[in-house]
């Protein structure tokens, strides 16, 4: 099976923003009425040395997931600089696992913004993360 296989319906993939998005992903997105879920297929290049999904790329995907929400409240979407984020780490991933964080909008700001998400192997919360993004003015 595919890793594009093991993506769930409704996901569709998020058009490289970097060449290090284009280095960890590919990542998807799915928008509900009531949050905004990124998600990826664990890969043999996300592992660390005991074969499960490394502690980084969690934060990668936390810190994608949440400056993605961000960004695109504001009309039209602007640039962010993430100015803090937190990861607690409650379990793991595998390779082949699906892994998603839902995105909670916690204060969407003119000039800050405050975001929370957990992410999810399965039903389980395998990590929570917040992040604090710097809104950039327009030029």
């Amino acid at each position: 099976m595919t890793a594009a296989a093991r993506v769930p319906p409704g996901f569709a993939p998020i058009e490289a923003t970097s060449p290090f998005h284009e280095l960890v992903g590919p990542l998807y997105a799915r928008a509900g009425p009531d949050a905004l879920r990124v998600g990826m297929v664990v890969a043999q290049k996300h592992l660390n040395t005991h074969g499960v999904v490394h502690g980084g790329m969690i934060c990668t995907l936390v810190d994608f997931a949440l400056g993605h929400a961000a960004r695109f409240v504001t009309d039209p979407p602007r640039q962010l600089v993430t100015t803090s984020l937190s990861v607690d780490f409650a379990g793991n991933a595998r390779v082949g696992d699906w892994i998603e964080a839902e995105v909670d909008l916690m204060r969407p700001g003119r000039q800050v913004a405050f975001v929370n998400c957990f992410v999810y192997h399965a039903d389980a919360r395998i990590a929570r993360g917040s992040g604090t993004f710097l809104v950039l003015r327009r030029r």
